[in-house]
């Protein structure tokens, strides 16, 4: 179900590393838990996870069916998709959190609500999908199957991201004066998850399969 203990490794910390970018679903949740407190930030966690979950549960069962059709669909999506980590790497490079954003004005809304329109936010993101789909097959093992591989590491992912989630919870619940001035760590987060991510892209391009 999970690659050698090498590769897991390398999934794992790549994981990290996109989970605490600041994205859609993280200013969703911050935006919560300092308009409701933690109870809010909370829902708002779970409701996001499930989303994402969907997600990779959908990239699971298009890369099973692609891989089912053909093995050579295994090489082409695989190259496919480090060429997309390659320019997700560069766009996060050139692109920067606005030093004066101003943070999102949020209403008070019941927990279940907070909890659904953090899955919605989670699941409508169209380049969720698109992201595992071109990310998972970086640590698959093409002779395995592919749909137990894909939920399982896609599994893994959500596991990350969740815990990560609960973090910026519990930080915007205790340093929510500081917030304001985060605009740095958001910058060098960014150029961080860039370069991992096209050096990630190059190492399967030109062959180099970590743990392989």
């Amino acid at each position: 179900m999970l690659p050698a203990t090498p590769l897991l490794l390398a999934f794992v910390a790549a994981s990290l590393v996109l989970a605490l970018t600041p994205g859609p679903a993280v200013v969703y949740i911050v935006a919560r838990t300092l308009a409701q407190g933690r109870a809010s930030g909370f829902a708002s966690v779970v409701g996001v996870a499930l989303g994402n979950l969907s997600n990779a549960i959908a990239a699971a069962l298009g890369l099973a069916a692609l891989f089912a059709v053909s093995a050579l669909a295994f090489t082409v999506v695989k190259f496919a998709g480090a060429a997309y980590l390659i320019y997700l790497g560069v766009r996060m490079w050139r692109s920067a959190p606005a030093a004066d954003a101003a943070a999102p004005v949020v209403r008070a809304q019941p927990l279940r609500r907070v909890f659904r329109d953090g899955f919605v936010v989670a699941l409508l993101n169209p380049k969720t999908s698109l992201f595992f789909a071109a990310f998972l097959p970086q640590f698959m093992d093409g002779h395995a199957g592919a749909l137990v591989q894909s939920l399982a590491l896609g599994s893994v992912f959500v596991g990350i991201a969740c815990c990560t989630d609960l973090l910026y919870v519990l930080t915007a619940s205790l340093v929510a004066p500081r917030l304001a001035r985060a605009a740095r760590p958001a910058l060098w987060g960014h150029r961080i998850a860039g370069t991992s991510f096209i050096g990630l892209g190059l190492l399967t391009a030109l062959g180099a399969k970590p743990g392989r």
